[in-house]
């Protein structure tokens, strides 16, 4: 069942939806191979320029310039595609967690928690995973006893293999 929002959506684009998309569109771009042969070749025109202009003080200022400016702007369309990847990436968890049977739904949501709630998650989840760790490690030691493996029988050292000697 689809979540509905409480506004209702009109035809026409908010200035987020045009921006967002817009950064959507620019972020795909500047990472293609074309941008960057693009840039490329603009750099070396401009190093190419260098010597016919005399290295001046408006030449450095060309590159210099643009690059800011560029690196500027970048930095924001990037940061809105970023968190609208982020976003989406965990609706797709938290659909995940709501979906498998057995998952914690308490799970939902852990970005809105505070970094002290997080904190005190993780270190109880740190020792869930200590206990299961020492749980598989005695189950995984008591099946290669049933099963006569001389693993650990040797002080946990892997015996020689019967025909060339070195370790199975």
């Amino acid at each position: 069942m689809p979540i509905m929002s409480a506004q209702p959506k009109t035809c026409r684009s908010s200035w987020s939806d045009t921006f967002a998309r817009f950064a959507g569109k620019v972020a795909w771009a500047a990472g293609s191979p074309v941008t960057f042969g693009v840039a490329l070749v603009a750099l070396a025109a401009w190093a190419a320029a260098g010597p016919f202009l005399d290295y001046s003080t408006g030449w450095q200022l060309l590159v210099n310039t643009g690059t800011t400016i560029t690196t500027f702007l970048m930095v924001f369309v990037i940061q809105n595609s970023q968190n609208r990847d982020g976003l989406a990436a965990q609706i797709k968890l938290d659909e995940i967690i709501r979906a498998v049977s057995g998952a914690k739904n308490s799970m939902i949501d852990l970005e809105c928690l505070t970094d002290k709630e997080l904190a005190e998650l993780r270190v109880k989840f740190a020792a869930i995973a200590v206990e299961a760790r020492q749980h598989e490690e005695k189950v995984e030691k008591r099946e290669d006893e049933v099963n006569g493996n001389s693993r650990f029988k040797n002080n946990g050292k892997t015996p020689k293999h019967p025909l060339h000697g070195s370790t199975a």
